[in-house]
């Protein structure tokens, strides 16, 4: 009899295991596929500019203008993304990232000309603030605390593999099949249309609205059969104090009990931006010519291996160590190799003025390209996917929803002035003296990290804002 009871509990155990594991592959997927479509738009627009400007005759004003209003559409829709999420849910809220990004895709596949194909910009980039946005939250939300930072990180890996996927689209069509390279866009947007509607809404948010039973059964789904009753407890303790507060509003996002928090997502979400990462993507093919890289085709097939795959590859590394390592470490590690390759960047551009840069290759050239490797592996483990991991961990449940869409608009606004103003600055004090400028700011975060970003490795949600209320500085947190 006592044998048999053993067996019934390990294979009840058993099961249960089973059903986490099943529950956290579905809430990655959505996560992953939610990153795809945003990497996916990043990269595509590359590849399609030339067909683009070759099929309706346009400069490169035109141009500007179709490639950076998808962030426009970005930062509105992720500013109220957060209040739409906490009054209706994470799931709705992600079906209409992919409904609108299948829908952006179409109308830029069959766009009849600029006006058109700009709308479709804007429309898939409300997909991608709403998807930018929540999916991150949701899957830190649902995440238990050991892996969740793995979990999380699993939006940039995605973002980077979209990247790729792009690029790689980008080299295997001609630039007149553009309409092909964004009709693509529609596979991920009904994978994660599909994906979201089989996943469980989040635990947080159903406790909130008191729906008690549903957040057991949706925790029941990602967490250890006998954790799940400490869990919803915990969750039930956090809400019950917040409940004494009253309702959130935008106001209690910028409380002073929310102050120190909130510096550290805007600041973050802000230096992820201006280090250099879109500017270093944006010279990628010239810095490939200077290395003797002279034909299109060469540099694009460049452009794929060295930005596209070594962005995937280097990700994992966030992926693999950032619950083992931790947060700050690898941000500090991937600032430093930031900080190297953006000097040398610089001083290649310097002594590059003074030669013809299709003139071959040189040492300069090959060195400056070698940088540009270094640095988006160093940015691909640090700034960008632990940079979201913090963002949609710090935040008190009450009032997350909201802080994460200001600090994901935050971050689209920052990306669109560095868009918008970076050519401007180039021509304005040069190439060299832009790239140093670009260092001097890795140096700038690497300052704020150390003094405010405090290090959240292994704690759970509930557990960082127990250390927020304590006070005290970031330091103590490591004690």
């Amino acid at each position: 009899m006592a044998t048999a009871a053993r067996t019934r509990r390990s294979a009840s155990k058993g099961k249960g295991s089973s059903r986490v594991m099943k529950g956290l592959l579905v809430v990655a997927l959505v996560t992953f596929v939610a990153g795809l479509l945003f990497g996916y738009d990043q990269g595509v627009i590359a590849g399609a500019l030339a067909g683009i400007g070759k099929d309706f005759r346009v400069g490169d004003v035109a141009k500007q203008i179709i490639t950076s209003w998808v962030t426009l559409g970005a930062l509105f829709s992720a500013l109220v993304a957060g209040t739409l999420a906490d009054r209706f849910g994470r799931k709705p809220i992600l079906i209409t990232a992919g409904i609108l990004f299948s829908g952006g895709a179409l109308i830029q596949g069959f766009a009849p000309g600029v006006p058109v194909l700009t709308a479709g910009r804007v429309v898939t980039g409300f997909g991608i603030g709403f998807a930018s946005t929540i999916a991150p939250l949701y899957a830190a939300e649902m995440a238990p605390s050991e892996i969740r930072g793995r979990i999380v990180s699993t939006y940039q890996l995605a973002i980077t593999v979209g990247i790729f996927l792009a690029y790689l689209v980008s080299d295997l069509l001609e630039p007149g099949r553009w309409r092909e390279m964004f009709l693509i866009g529609l596979v991920p947007g009904i994978v994660l249309i599909t994906g979201v509607v089989f996943a469980p809404e989040s635990a947080r948010w159903l406790a909130k609205v008191g729906r008690k039973r549903k957040a057991r059964q949706s925790l029941a789904t990602v967490t250890r059969p006998a954790e799940v009753k400490s869990s919803l407890d915990d969750l039930e303790h956090e809400l019950a104090h917040e409940k004494k507060e009253g309702d959130s509003t935008w106001g209690d996002v910028f409380k002073p009990s929310v102050r120190k928090a909130l510096i550290v997502g805007l600041g973050l979400s802000f230096f992820q931006q201006v280090t250099g990462i879109n500017a270093i993507i944006y010279y990628a093919n010239t810095i490939f010519e200077s290395a003797g890289l002279t034909s299109t085709k060469a540099q694009t097939t460049a452009t794929l291996y060295c930005v596209g795959l070594t962005n995937v590859l280097a990700t994992f590394v966030a992926v693999a160590y950032v619950d083992r390592f931790g947060r700050k470490p690898l941000l500090f590690l991937g600032l430093v190799g930031m900080f190297v390759s953006l000097c040398a960047v610089g001083l290649g551009f310097a002594i590059e003025s003074t030669k013809d840069v299709g003139s071959g290759a040189s040492i300069v050239g090959i060195i400056t390209m070698v940088a540009l490797v270094i640095f988006i592996a160093s940015f691909a483990f640090s700034l960008g996917p632990v940079v979201w991991t913090i963002i949609s961990e710090i935040f008190p449940n009450r009032i997350r929803g909201r802080a994460v869409s200001l600090a994901t608009a935050a971050n689209w606004g920052a990306a669109f002035l560095v868009t918008e103003f970076f050519l401007s600055i180039v021509n304005g004090i040069g190439e060299s003296a832009t790239f140093f400028i670009l260092a001097a700011m890795c140096v700038l975060a690497y300052i704020f990290i150390w003094r405010y970003v405090p290090e959240t490795k292994g704690r759970s949600l509930e557990e960082i804002q127990a250390q927020w209320a304590k006070g005290g500085s970031t330091k103590s947190w490591e004690e």
